[in-house]
């Protein structure tokens, strides 16, 4: 018996190290697999960042593979990722070859008239593996367990109609000059024309665009909000009429890239442009868009779109609000208390390069006199907002859901009409 106790002694020992061994093994897996979904997560979460803003960006004119890269770039890394360490690769964040555009049938292409969907697709390497690593290791074969694993993430994405809209807190009124109110789709308005808004508190006549609540509330502080963004705007609802207070000046103007001292364009994101129109460089006061310059215009003048390509500021090449060759020079506009704009050019840094969006074609509501909202038009806004505040301009680009409208919002997907919104379809 003594003989039997003495060849048991140290069983119980090797047995419970053998059981931290296995229970080892399932908190690697638990611990280390489980980083692996948190990282997969927040890189999807980024992909999908990157296509929704891409294909917001595809409505078929020559820049806009150009403005969908960057847009989609610059969406994807603003997140974090690696457990939100901002942590990607050595390379750094999603590089422009990370982003492909396809046409109807799925195809690649470079052809902005025919993408249709957007593509972004990244893969974050060396994820630690610590715990299975080190068992592994432990156990001798280190070649099934690497240190490190990769993690794939992919999104694609296309524009469709919108149950929902985001549209901006202002409403066109249509014209009167159809025997009564002139009907849809484009309400007596023609594509390229100027159209005023009022900034008077008691809202626009027939033709005119007026500030609106989209809660239906009169507050200003509340414009001033919807002016940062609201969703949810559905036809038929009711509209309020504010007192426009100086403050919305600061929102609007923001997404021409200009700026009081504290404002950084990394927060208050501009456009791809802060290039404005005013009758003082665009004479003709006609389709500013896509138009031909027309006779008498400014030394700097060129369309919308021509100066989206090339990321102009408010004063073309420059930096300045003031002086002859700044913003207010060129377009004799008055901007008190404005004195940054976000910088031009095509560097990768360059402020409406780096955190340009789509933020000047603009969802508007169209309203009936009882101000319930009829439909949504499609609008360029022309000019920020001067200061002392006066009547500004925007300019009429259609009905929002007619085939190939520029302007895309960002409701909720799955209507099977109206204005366009970027969807996920992968």
């Amino acid at each position: 018996m003594k003989t039997t106790r003495r060849h048991q002694r140290g069983a119980v020992i090797l047995t419970v190290s053998m059981m931290l061994l296995f229970l080892l093994g399932f908190m690697g897996i638990a611990l280390d697999l489980g980083r692996m979904f948190i990282v997969k997560t927040e890189l999807q979460t980024a992909m999908d960042s990157c296509a929704l803003s891409a294909a917001q960006e595809l409505d078929g004119l020559a820049d806009s593979i150009t403005r969908g890269r960057s847009a989609g770039l610059t969406a994807s890394n603003l997140n974090s990722v690696n457990l939100q360490s901002g942590n990607w690769d050595g390379q750094g964040q999603l590089t422009a070859a990370g982003i492909v555009f396809r046409d109807a049938s799925f195809l690649e292409t470079t052809n902005p008239a025919t993408a249709k969907y957007a593509d972004c697709q990244h893969t974050q390497p060396a994820i630690r593996m610590w715990l299975l690593h080190a068992m592994a290791a432990f156990g001798g074969d280190t070649g099934a367990y690497p240190s490190t694993r990769s993690v794939l993430a992919r999104a694609v994405a296309t524009r469709s109609s919108a149950q929902t809209t985001c549209p901006v807190p202002v409403a066109l009124k249509p014209k009167t000059t159809c025997g009564g109110p002139c009907p849809g789709p484009t309400y007596g308005f023609g594509t390229g024309e100027w159209v005023k808004l009022i900034m008077e508190q008691a809202g626009a006549a027939g033709g005119e665009i007026g500030w609106a609540n989209l809660d239906g509330s009169n507050s200003a502080s509340e414009t001033v909000a919807e002016m940062e963004g609201h969703c949810g705007t559905e036809v038929g609802d009711t509209l309020g009429t504010p007192g426009v207070q100086t403050a919305v000046a600061d929102v609007w103007n923001y997404r021409f890239g200009i700026y009081k001292n504290t404002v950084n364009p990394a927060v208050k994101r501009p456009d791809f442009t802060g290039y404005a129109y005013t009758a003082a460089n665009w004479p003709s006061q006609f389709n500013a868009y896509s138009g031909a310059t027309p006779a008498g215009a400014h030394a700097t003048a060129a369309n919308f779109v021509t100066k989206r390509q090339q990321f102009a500021s408010c004063a073309d090449t420059g930096t300045s609000v003031n002086g002859a060759t700044g913003c207010e020079g060129i377009t004799g506009l008055t901007l008190n208390s404005f004195q940054k704009l976000a910088n031009p050019g095509v560097a990768p840094t360059d402020g409406h390069r780096a955190y340009g969006m789509n933020r000047r074609l603009v969802i508007v509501p169209v309203i009936n006199e009882a101000t319930n909202v009829i439909d949504y038009a499609c609008m360029f806004m022309l000019q920020p907002l001067s200061i002392p505040m006066t009547d500004t301009w925007l300019e009429f680009r259609g009905n929002a859901g007619a085939a190939g409208s520029p302007c895309t919002t960002s409701g909720l997907p799955g209507g099977s009409a109206g204005p366009l919104v970027p969807v996920l379809v992968r």
